[in-house]
């Protein structure tokens, strides 16, 4: 049996969203999980390939995916709201996650800008399993939020990461309570250039 793949659109606060949900390869889900893309006024979609690797790393370990672009990216409604809309665009995303998969537990994921957007809302929303917080940039100094995500943070950087210095992050995890884990996968830049199959490996094994 094929498993199951739907595009669809979620009712967002400033529109509609454009979003993809995806079950697992095989079997049937045990977690699901919300995957956020990265900058959208910097080219980020859904289909940006370290999400892509980020949501094929969720399925292998048994998650039901669902990625969405944010306010006015492709057929999404809405216009750029400087990551205040889009974390609600998030928040909306997960919403009609778990009423489609009420008894599963839930994890939060993302990639750069996406990452901010999962750990905000891992911090607003409890019960969250994990957040998966990829290519974190350290660029962006307000990090008020970090301590009010208690689920289980994982960081999973490059290690030539020009938004995010293997030493800042480190900086910057160091000085979070528990639980939390960094990864640093051995590639050429940001978007994991060179090291995109140990990336979805990674969140692999994170998701575990």
């Amino acid at each position: 049996m094929p498993r199951k793949i739907e595009s669809l659109f979620v009712n967002g606060p400033a529109g509609r969203l454009e979003a993809l949900l995806e079950e697992p390869e095989e079997g049937v889900p045990i977690e699901a999980a919300l995957a956020c893309h990265p900058h959208p006024q910097h080219g980020g979609t859904m289909h940006n390939k370290v999400v892509y690797r980020i949501a094929r790393g969720l399925r292998r370990a048994g998650a039901v995916v669902l990625r969405f672009n944010y306010r006015g990216v492709n057929l999404s409604e809405g216009s750029f709201d400087n990551g205040d809309g889009e974390l609600e665009d998030a928040r909306a995303c997960l919403s009609l996650l778990l009423a489609r998969y009420p008894d599963l537990p839930f994890s939060l994921a993302g990639f750069s800008f996406g990452s901010r957007i999962a750990l905000k809302l891992g911090g607003e929303i409890p019960g969250a399993k994990r957040v998966i917080a990829v290519g974190f940039p350290t660029i962006y100094k307000d990090r008020e939020y970090l301590p009010k995500c208690a689920a289980r943070r994982v960081f999973v950087q490059s290690t030539n990461d020009e938004f995010g210095p293997v030493a800042e992050l480190e900086a910057v995890v160091a000085s979070l309570p528990d639980p939390k884990k960094l990864v640093l996968i051995e590639s050429t830049d940001h978007f994991f250039a060179g090291g995109l199959p140990q990336l979805e490996d990674a969140i692999f094994q994170a998701a575990r």
